[in-house]
């Protein structure tokens, strides 16, 4: 039995943040939760990859995660993207830069993104584009 959602209800889902920065990794969490998505934390690329594959073994996978381009010294946005679509071609991810100009961003659905976020982030455009690439409408038209 399929729930239904009252019409104009926001869906809330479960996000997994990658970003090497604590203070970015918090920042967002707390703007998450703020507005009702369950949120869990990595630190670099390997991390998201484990807590994703643990996540689908417990059932309960993310809807979206958000990684950072740029990790230095870790595996960054673009990389951990090619792992996770080789664990699930459907996993939804939103890269993640304060680099609005960098290539990757501006052709973000060629490296398998679903969608952008810029840093300094702001709640609004976060949830903007949570919903969008929850409901796939990612933005595939970019670039």
């Amino acid at each position: 039995k399929q729930e239904v959602k009252e019409e104009g209800a926001v869906s809330r889902g479960r996000i997994l943040v990658m970003d090497d920065e604590q203070v970015v990794r918090k920042v967002a969490a707390r703007m998450l939760e703020h507005i009702g998505h369950e949120v869990e934390l990595a630190s670099d690329g390997a991390e998201a990859i484990k807590l994703y594959k643990k996540a689908r073994q417990k059932g309960r996978p993310f809807d979206v995660v958000i990684m950072d381009l740029t990790v230095p010294g870790g595996m960054g946005g673009t990389e951990t993207v090619g792992k996770l679509l080789e664990i699930d071609p459907e996993v939804k991810a939103v890269v993640s830069s304060g680099y609005s100009n960098d290539p990757i961003i501006s052709d973000s659905h060629k490296y398998g993104f679903s969608g952008i976020a810029t840093k300094p982030y702001k709640i609004e455009e976060l949830e903007e584009v949570i919903q969008k690439v929850m409901a796939g409408k990612g933005d595939i038209t970019r670039g």
